[in-house]
């Protein structure tokens, strides 16, 4: 579910003049948190790079980026409201983020790690971990949207159908794989050493074999940190990226299956099929959390600002005099305190940033797509309320498996 919640990168003034005290004019307090004056300028110059991009100028360009600034202090303070609701219902999302990360990798065709996160800094003009730190609040906001509010709405299976049926050419996908490892290391040991780790891996695979939970022995076993704490899981793999040894074993089988232990240049590798997609298009079961989204989408939007209204109400917020919340909740008092006896209204730049480190997430224009960075939507939807996005997880560039050169 696109749901225009937006995000901005932070902004903290400098200044090169000696015995000039740099300052960063709070404009609104949220709760625990605040939107500054920088943030918002940032956001409004993003907003005027991309409108650029498309063509706009001159005066056209000043009335566009006039009426769509005009609902920017607005969205932060949605994004605020949201990140902290889902703090508060104790979501969790950074196995899906280790996910979208990892898909937009294979996506990329980028093995190496480093580079990946050289060329996303590019696309995004952002350091890859404020890149990071962005995409997980867009998708807690996400999360709250659709356990709040899109898991009450329900959609008749029938409509569902009729808009799959008509828009089946929005569901094709490449042959690919989803797979769970666990890796025993052999790097720098002795050959007795080695031979311990074969006998261990074999164990691991006939104990996955006979049922054991095979997340729980990846997390436990696995010499892969980064997949370990993840339960093992690994992005979707299209055919023609996996080394052939590998390719050769696992797509010719069903989700649920557990290999031998494989093999491979860091040691051994057992690895279980999660799911498994031909090529062609998708089942409407696969893609119905897809589809329902879709549909719903006209039901979703109203109550999402109900919703953030509501939160509104509940929250503590003072806006500064000059902005405007355009979404403020009907006598909802939100002048700004006396400031001796409340809060500075202007804050040193080391105590914005400590305040709310690296706080972002940057205005996406309605109906606009970043298409290099297109996630690749290609995860099996488990459930089917509108709003609910959930992925299995995953991480970049694991070793055991690196994709082929």
């Amino acid at each position: 579910m696109v749901v225009l919640i937006t995000a901005a990168l932070p902004a903290v003034f400098a200044a090169d003049t000696p015995g000039v005290r740099v300052v960063e004019e709070i404009a609104a307090k949220v709760n625990g948190d605040i939107v500054t004056r920088g943030e918002l300028e940032e956001r409004r110059s993003k907003l005027a790079q991309y409108l650029r991009t498309q063509g706009l100028s001159g005066v056209k360009l000043a009335d566009a980026v006039k009426e769509q600034s005009a609902d920017m202090l607005r969205d932060e303070i949605d994004s605020l409201l949201l990140v902290q609701k889902a703090k508060d219902l104790n979501i969790v999302v950074d196995a899906d983020l280790n996910r979208r990360l990892a898909e937009m990798q294979v996506e990329s065709k980028i093995t190496d790690t480093d580079k990946f996160h050289d060329w996303l800094r590019v696309q995004t003009n952002m350091p890859f971990e404020e890149y990071k730190d962005a995409l997980k609040k867009e998708m807690l906001t996400q999360r709250v949207i659709g356990e709040e509010i899109g898991s009450r709405i329900t959609i008749p299976e029938a409509d569902l159908r009729k808009y799959y049926d008509a828009h089946k050419d929005q569901f094709m996908r490449k042959e690919q794989i989803f797979l769970s490892q666990i890796l025993i290391s052999t790097e720098g040991k002795t050959p007795e050493q080695i031979e311990q780790a074969e006998k261990k891996s074999k164990d691991l695979a006939e104990r996955a074999k006979k049922g054991e939970k095979f997340s729980d022995l990846a997390r436990a076993n696995s010499d892969d940190p980064e997949t370990a704490r993840n339960g093992g899981q690994l992005p979707p793999y299209p055919r023609g990226m996996l080394q052939k040894q590998i390719e050769d074993v696992v797509f010719k089988q069903r989700k649920g299956y557990v290999t031998d232990a494989i093999k491979v240049s860091q040691g051994f590798v057992i690895l279980r099929v999660d799911d498994r997609y031909e090529e062609g298009v998708a089942s409407f079961e696969d893609v119905r959390n897809e589809v329902n989204d879709i549909v719903g989408r006209p039901l979703m939007e109203p109550k999402v600002r109900d919703f953030l209204t509501q939160l509104r109400k509940d929250a503590f917020l003072e806006i500064k005099d000059g902005y405007v919340d355009s979404g403020a909740a009907p006598g909802k008092e939100t002048r700004w305190q006396d400031v001796a006896t409340v809060k500075p209204q202007t804050t040193t730049k080391e105590e914005v940033a400590a305040h709310q480190k690296k706080k972002l997430l940057w205005l996406v224009p309605a109906g606009y797509t970043n298409k290099p960075l297109q996630e690749a939507n290609t995860a099996p939807p488990k459930a089917t309320k509108v709003g609910d996005t959930s992925k299995p997880e995953a991480v970049p560039a694991p070793a055991a498996i690196v994709p082929k050169p």
